[in-house]
């Protein structure tokens, strides 16, 4: 046993090629859950459809806006705390998951949010420290 581990090859780089390929897909998964301009950035992003000049010519802004816009995404994205509300879909009411996916998602500040869904800033933000609770994940800004 200790001989066939000896012949195996070891490629730390295959391990971080492995590691980009799932976040990848994980972003392609999750790059549904996007409407509008961001959700066709990160698609034009993900497919390699556009360089940031086009795209930035198609949004109408420069390309560090585009570049600045589309490292946001991503790293929501990648954050995952909308998917685990959504596995504990059942300890929030359908308007908290929205809420959820309006800041975790769309990355809409509580105030926006709060007039979005009719509700006070405070209800907004208790309901994100609850949902930041569960995640055990230090709020935004903090």
């Amino acid at each position: 046993m200790a001989r066939s581990r000896a012949f195996q090859k070891v490629n730390p780089i295959g391990r971080e090629e492995t590691e980009a390929t799932d976040r990848i897909d994980l972003l392609r998964c999750r790059a549904g859950l996007l409407t509008g301009k961001d959700g066709a950035l990160v698609q034009m992003y993900l497919n390699g459809t556009g360089t940031l000049n086009q795209m930035a010519r198609l949004a109408g802004v420069n390309e560090a806006n585009v570049a600045r816009r589309i490292h946001k995404l991503v790293r929501r994205l990648l954050d995952g705390q909308y998917i685990i509300c959504l596995h504990n879909r059942g300890k929030f009411t359908q308007e908290q998951i929205g809420m959820a996916r309006d800041y975790f998602v769309d990355g809409l500040p509580m105030k926006e949010i709060a007039d979005r869904h009719e509700t006070t800033y405070y209800e907004v933000r208790k309901t994100m420290r609850q949902i930041q609770r569960l995640t055990n994940v230090p709020k935004k800004g903090d």
